[in-house]
């Protein structure tokens, strides 16, 4: 994976086959699975082996991969590379039919802070999980994913809205419901029969008899791709936070084996990460919990010691991307912290801790980079504007786990496009790889 163009080409794959947090998790087993990692479950006993990969998933939506290195875990920890998998994006509402003026549409509900002009004229499809009752009275689920373009947001057209180039507002409501179908005039349209008939027509699933539920998001269908005139940037939906969770795992398989290490790939983080699969939940202590029962603790008694030391030693990189500072608006950003795309991944700081990095992560991420020839930056918000967050605060706050909040600069965060340097996700690729490589 050191090829520059290996890299990116891999990048854009996985995104343009990862359209929601479903399909994340599907394909990063199905990677973590030909390297030779063991999937477990958490309602099974877990029987861990020293010097072995394995990974598990929460609601199919969540993953976290680890391997038990050939050192003492104990005394060294893991080292933790963490992510999510959710976007900013439209989410179908559960009584979705719309009929209106002859057209076909859906209801939808707006998830995390999503940047909603760009989503007006595109080319959508869907994709998402569905429940399903079976012709024998059981219940079953299945991904879907139509690829193609199936649904659109036109614009109002500028001769019914004089004012749109300088003050128009969008209305969640009544703006933003997509258009999939001219009717008949007599006609209404049923979209849990639209779904049903495409398990049957597409995923030969003839036993699917009613849909019962399902978590379903709009996408752009275009696909992810090298743009610029010398190939300098990636263009793509979902760069936040799908970059992260590709380069982790490329680091991860890539790395010598020989320490302990995990990887973290968690749902929500757009809207809070507080669920069972987000952050905010028991996925990652109780998996740290069942690693340390299996491998670590050496009696009932001393369970509680040896996670404790278990997490002291271990260390976090939180990877979410950067805002780059934009040469059309230089003003939002302080002028001394000013992510330039392409001149290497970003140390994020905030005195109110809305990312986790202290002088002393500060600074093992800075020696490490030094170590390896990477440049780093680093971004602080402008004094007089609201900061983002990360997962870091949450799970170095949950866990006490020594954290530091590092991605790639990026322009238009939480837009249904976004743009990230080519040459970032080599240095990003460096970096948690020797994170990973470290005794």
């Amino acid at each position: 994976m050191s090829d520059l163009k290996d890299i990116n080409a891999g990048l854009c794959d996985f995104i343009q086959a990862s359209p929601t947090p479903f399909h994340v998790v599907e394909n990063l087993s199905k990677r973590l699975q030909e390297a030779g990692y063991h999937q477990l479950n958490e309602s099974d006993d877990w029987q861990l082996k020293p010097e072995q990969a394995y990974f598990v998933c929460r609601n199919s939506s969540s993953l976290i991969a680890f391997r038990t290195g050939k050192e003492n875990l104990q005394d060294l920890g893991f080292k933790m590379i963490g992510a999510h998998t959710d976007s900013p994006c439209l989410k179908v509402k559960p009584q979705a039919s719309l009929s209106n003026k002859g057209y076909a549409q859906t209801g939808v509900e707006v998830y995390g802070g999503v940047l909603l002009n760009p989503w007006f004229d595109r080319d959508l499809s869907l994709a998402g999980r569905v429940h399903y009752k079976q012709s024998n009275g059981e219940l079953a689920s299945c991904l879907i994913n139509f690829e193609r373009a199936i649904a659109s947001i036109p614009s109002l057209a500028i001769h019914l809205d004089r004012e749109a180039n300088e003050n128009h507002s969008i209305n969640k409501q009544n703006h933003l419901a997509p258009i999939l179908l001219q009717l008949g005039a007599s006609k209404t349209f049923d979209f849990n029969a639209l779904l049903l008939s495409f398990l049957h027509e597409n995923l030969a699933l003839n036993d699917a008899e009613k849909i019962l539920s399902y978590e379903l998001s709009f996408y752009d269908s275009q696909q992810p791709s090298l743009i610029g005139v010398a190939n300098d940037f990636i263009a793509s939906a979902r760069l936040d936070n799908l970059l992260s969770c590709y380069i982790g795992l490329q680091a991860l398989l890539t790395s010598d084996q020989k320490q302990p290490a995990l990887l973290i790939c968690s749902d929500h983080e757009e809207v809070g990460s507080v669920s069972a699969s987000g952050a905010a939940g028991t996925f990652l202590e109780a998996v740290l919990e069942r690693i340390n029962e299996s491998l670590v603790a050496e009696s009932i008694e001393k369970i509680q010691q040896a996670k404790r030391r278990l997490l002291n030693n271990s260390v976090l990189i939180s990877v979410d991307n950067a805002h780059g500072i934009h040469p059309n608006f230089p003003d939002k950003h302080d002028q001394q912290h000013g992510p330039i795309l392409n001149q290497g991944p970003v140390l994020k700081i905030n005195a109110n801790q809305r990312y986790a990095s202290n002088s002393e992560t500060g600074a093992m991420l800075t020696s490490l980079c030094e170590e390896i020839g990477v440049p780093l930056q680093s971004f602080v918000v402008r004094s007089d504007m609201a900061c983002g967050s990360t997962i870091g605060p949450i799970m170095s706050a949950e866990l006490g786990l020594k954290t530091v909040d590092v991605g790639v600069p990026s322009f238009a965060m939480h837009s249904i496009r976004e743009l990230a340097g080519s040459r970032d996700t080599e240095y990003l690729f460096q970096v948690l790889t020797a994170f990973y490589n470290q005794s």
